[in-house]
């Protein structure tokens, strides 16, 4: 009888590691599809500049105390990605990488936007190698741009006119303003609606019987 418990008990213990197992699979698969169906374009805020209007303007200072120009028209002819970060968020220093990459591109200017304590960046740029980026301590900029959450990015066009924002949590997200300025739309979710809409335009019309005049149909007048 004793054996039989013990054995019985050593079988509850295996199916409930395997369950405990299979649990946490479960929780790991349910991450990879959400990141699977997560929107492929930038979430765009309604608050704020909207996409076709002039940037606010103004200067401020870098970390090094350097003047940095914040909108308006670029002398180089170049496209300005705002990127707004925080130093204590880790889906900010995700998307650092990509930021960079924009930077090495001459096309674009990249410029880095915070508002925290000035330690906190400072470490921040000598982690991840950023010392070449303009990085802009300072409320002010957010709070014209209307920024509530982060990682937020906006692009602008080389005359300083927003061409695409939003909040981005990918480098899908990110890559994705660059990607609706060189295709003329607001974002990649309108050209996608915009698709679709055409799409099912054409499946409705596909259904409807061709209209045949009479000199197709073979048929003379009179």
């Amino acid at each position: 009888m004793t054996t039989a418990l013990v054995i019985s008990q050593v079988l509850t213990w295996i199916v409930l590691i395997l369950l405990v197992g299979m649990g946490f699979a479960l929780l790991r698969q349910i991450g990879v599809l959400h990141e699977r169906i997560s929107p492929l374009g930038a979430m765009m805020s309604d608050k704020g500049p909207d996409i076709g209007e002039l940037a606010p303007s103004m200067k401020a200072r870098d970390l090094d105390g350097r003047e940095v120009q914040i909108g308006g028209p670029d002398n180089d002819g170049r496209s300005t990605l705002i990127f707004f970060v925080a130093a204590s968020c880790p889906m900010c220093k995700r998307l650092l990488p990509v930021a960079k990459q924009f930077a090495q591109e001459e096309r674009y200017r990249v410029i880095l936007v915070g508002d925290g304590e000035r330690d906190a960046y400072q470490s921040m740029v000598r982690e991840h190698g950023l010392e070449d980026l303009p990085l802009v301590n300072s409320p002010s900029v957010g709070m014209r741009y209307h920024v509530g959450k982060l990682p937020y990015a906006v692009l602008l066009d080389e005359t300083g006119v927003i061409r695409s924002k939003g909040l981005v949590n990918t480098r899908e997200h990110l890559e994705s303003l660059a990607v609706a300025k060189e295709m003329g739309v607001t974002s990649i979710q309108e050209y996608l609606a915009a698709a679709r809409r055409a799409e099912a335009g054409e499946a409705e019309g596909a259904g409807e019987p061709k209209r045949v005049s009479p000199e197709e149909a073979g048929v003379s007048g009179g």
